[in-house]
């Protein structure tokens, strides 16, 4: 009995993968949502269970348990982000085509006011706790803008060596952020809105989507060439990489169940498990649905939403556009529910 009790725990020391293998997820929902346009991020606010959803020029919202539309933020010209506020009943969106940010209610949905001048094609979007400062991160004139949450009135904006993706916040002092086109993580200070570090991702190339284990410190960076890079949060070195699907925009990571995701266009959800701060496996490649590259994690069920649609056939390449992109169909936008 005690060789047995010996070897059970020898078992359970060394082979903490196999232990970690097969969280068996799988599409356990789908709802028909409809409508027509494309979309980007998505975001939650847990204690609502309500799921904001960027269409194009409006956002839609619906209950996270039910899928049933419960409101409409209107006139958001190529919204890209959602970033919520609960303690200040404030919520924000990144409007990439006229450069502004929409600042609404959070209950009723209504526009409060519009922040005018933020940058050019504002793309992700997240709120600071520490601050209570929004950032953008603005795609084309490669800097991240600071607003006052609580006002709307801006506050500064922080150069940028190239251009901003997804960034994080530890709401201790530090946002991290993607530069896609450099293939860098930058560490800004959000109070003095100072660059802290730049650090190369090599070979990492594209980083879209970021995550954060905060206890950890472990930043899990989407790339385009296949992989998700994992970085020492507070050295700037990469740790390690492994292999994900193709087309990832999103990243999230679970403290909970140590499993970060990595949603890929190509129709997979990448389950990495973090066996220590030093180790991380791919225990999952979860089939979802062609074009499901952006995703939400919901703290309380440890479910991930993702969003997609059907598509046509793409029309003929042209000298002006030699890879056309493929119709996305009407009505056939989906979110797609991912848990045991």
């Amino acid at each position: 009995m005690k060789r047995w009790c010996g070897t059970l725990c020898f078992f359970l020391i060394a082979c903490p993968v196999l232990l970690a293998a097969d969280p068996g997820l799988h599409v356990i929902k789908t709802y028909k949502v409809g409508g027509e346009g494309g979309w980007d991020y998505l975001k939650l606010d847990p204690d609502s269970r309500r799921i904001f959803i960027s269409r194009a020029s409006h956002v839609i919202v619906i209950d996270a348990d039910s899928g049933k539309p419960v409101g409409d933020i209107a006139d958001t010209p190529g919204v890209h982000g959602v970033a919520l506020a609960p303690e200040l009943n404030r919520g924000f969106t990144s409007n990439g085509k006229d450069g502004t940010v929409s600042i609404f209610d959070l209950k009723s949905l209504q526009l409060i006011t519009k922040v005018k001048d933020v940058g050019e094609n504002p793309d992700a979007i997240l709120y600071d706790t520490v601050t209570k400062r929004v950032f953008t991160f603005n795609g084309r004139s490669h800097d991240a803008t600071a607003i006052d949450a609580a006002t709307g009135k801006l506050i500064g904006k922080v150069p940028l060596s190239g251009k901003p993706e997804f960034g994080v916040s530890t709401d201790a002092g530090e946002i991290f952020v993607n530069i896609e086109d450099k293939s860098e993580i930058t560490v800004i200070d959000p109070q003095s809105l100072k660059v802290k570090s730049v650090w190369p991702l090599a070979p990492c190339e594209s980083p879209s989507g970021l995550a954060m284990d905060a206890k950890n410190r472990r930043l899990f960076s989407g790339c385009d060439n296949k992989m998700m890079a994992i970085v020492n949060a507070d050295t700037g070195k990469v740790i390690t990489t492994v292999p994900i699907g193709d087309g990832v925009d999103a990243n999230r990571f679970d403290p909970d169940t140590h499993l970060a995701f990595a949603s890929c266009g190509e129709g997979i959800l990448t389950v990495v498990h973090e066996d220590s701060p030093e180790r991380f496996t791919v225990v999952e490649n979860v089939p979802t649905q062609r074009g499901a590259r952006t995703m939400e994690l919901d703290p309380k069920t440890h479910n991930i939403f993702v969003v997609t649609a059907q598509y046509g056939p793409p029309p003929v390449a042209t000298a002006d556009q030699p890879h056309p992109r493929p119709p996305i169909l009407p009505d056939t936008f989906v979110v797609l529910v991912v848990g045991k």
